[in-house]
């Protein structure tokens, strides 16, 4: 009796694991990605390539925004985020892609967020601002949606702090 058991209830194992098994049946492989276009190099000795920072509060947020403009003259760019809130660990955005600057216009093209590649044709990867003044390290702009930013130049290799 003990061994007819014990066959029905490995028997029992055995089906139940071809069943999981056939239902772990590997999925089709995500479609290729898009190829992400390429920068175009800013014009030489464009005011705008450097390290821009901007620290900011911003109503309804509790904290500080500090924002970091990275604009390569290859017309590549980053775009650094961080939400500083006291003592409480920052949150925060990096965004990669390209820049053009044509007259008063600076346009932000993301690639990557946050390491992952985005789907360039949602709008909310493009960003417009309005440049209103820049000379030595002070830039003024305001974003598309009418947010202004003031922003001052920063050494090279600067970076956010953690």
């Amino acid at each position: 009796m003990v061994e007819f058991l014990f066959r029905r209830h490995a028997m029992a194992g055995l089906s139940t694991a071809v069943l999981l098994a056939a239902c772990a049946a590997p999925s089709k492989p995500p479609p290729p990605e898009e190829p992400q276009p390429a920068c175009q190099a800013a014009a030489q000795g464009d005011a705008l390539i450097g390290n821009w920072l901007s620290v900011r509060k911003e109503k309804g947020v509790a904290g500080e925004l500090r924002t970091l403009f990275t604009l390569h003259p290859d017309g590549t760019m980053a775009y650094t985020e961080q939400l500083k809130r006291g003592s409480k660990p920052s949150q925060g955005l990096s965004e990669t892609g390209c820049w053009t600057h044509s007259g008063q216009s600076l346009v932000l093209q993301t690639l990557q967020s946050n390491g992952a590649p985005v789907d360039t044709k949602d709008p909310i990867y493009t960003n417009r601002y309005v440049v209103s003044s820049l000379g030595g390290k002070s830039l003024s702009m305001r974003h598309a949606d009418g947010t202004p930013i003031k922003a001052r130049l920063m050494s090279p290799g600067y970076r956010l702090p953690f």
